[in-house]
């Protein structure tokens, strides 16, 4: 049965792109690392009375309207905003803050986890505090963002930069980074058979679990996001010693969605269980 299945996803392959991978590429369009340095405008929007909105009730409503919308970020940013990197702290006034778009000028972003029961705080409408971090890999550098929910509302209250090898995630983080890299490193980093679940090409409602050989990750494996990375900690663990790692890609507005599962043993972290569900 399961070399059926492997069949059957080789010949949708074959049919769909002459043996490529014929999904969305989500990183054909890598943008600059935000650039939030303080920046004199000659004008401002008009403040209004705060009120709360409906995306604020999903953290991840919001962040999208927060990044895109200039005036909206601006109201939603607590000034004198406080600003850390490393040991140094400042406060940047109004009339020197530039408008972030964070990740929305992508075309997906990343999510990582210890658990996988942990990837269910994604929907959590309950939170009162939510980090955004941007992760530059080749730094490396962890920039991060503090919201706090305040009277039913969204609000970013600091930001924080650090060496990213004092955060929990560093170590894999590391390992990542070589990983998305080099195809060699990555193919001796991958527990063969590599499971792997993705939908029924018959039924879209289904999914298929099935393993993949290494001739067979080549083909499907998707491209990876390399050089860095975002992350929305809704409260998960990010334990440093945890010997296991999820990261979550999802497509803004395009339906690519990939879950990479990874573990460490002896020492060596790899990549044991895939899951391709883009629609």
């Amino acid at each position: 049965m399961r070399k059926e299945l492997i069949g059957l996803l080789w010949l949708v392959v074959l049919s769909s792109c002459g043996g490529k991978n014929a999904k969305v590429d989500p990183f054909a369009a890598m943008v600059q690392w935000p650039d939030t340095a303080v920046q004199e405008v000659d004008t401002l929007p008009v403040r209004n009375v705060l009120t709360p909105l409906e995306a604020d009730e999903l953290f991840d409503d919001f962040i999208f309207n927060y990044a895109l919308d200039e005036k909206l970020q601006r109201q939603r940013t607590r000034f004198p905003l406080s600003y850390r990197h490393g040991d140094t702290l400042k406060t940047i006034e109004e009339k020197d803050w530039k408008h972030d778009y964070l990740f929305a000028r992508q075309n997906y972003y990343t999510l990582l986890f210890d658990r996988e029961e942990d990837m269910e705080l994604v929907g959590d409408t309950t939170l009162q505090k939510v980090q955004v971090e941007w992760i530059s890999l080749t730094e490396p550098l962890m920039k991060k963002y503090c919201f706090e929910r305040e009277k039913g509302m969204w609000m970013l209250v600091a930001i924080e930069m650090s060496p990213l090898e004092k955060r929990a995630q560093g170590d894999f983080l590391s390992f990542y980074a070589h990983f998305s890299a080099d195809s060699l490193f990555q193919e001796r980093h991958i527990l063969f058979p590599l499971q792997f679940i993705t939908i029924d090409p018959d039924d879209e409602f289904s999914v298929l679990e099935t393993t993949l050989g290494v001739n067979q990750w080549y083909a499907f494996r998707p491209q990876m996001p390399v050089g860095r990375l975002s992350n929305i900690c809704y409260g998960q663990r990010n334990d440093a010693l945890s010997p296991s790692k999820i990261l979550k890609v999802n497509g803004i507005s395009n339906g690519y969605s990939n879950i990479f599962y990874f573990r460490k043993s002896g020492g060596e972290w790899r990549l044991y269980k895939y899951e391709d569900t883009s629609i």
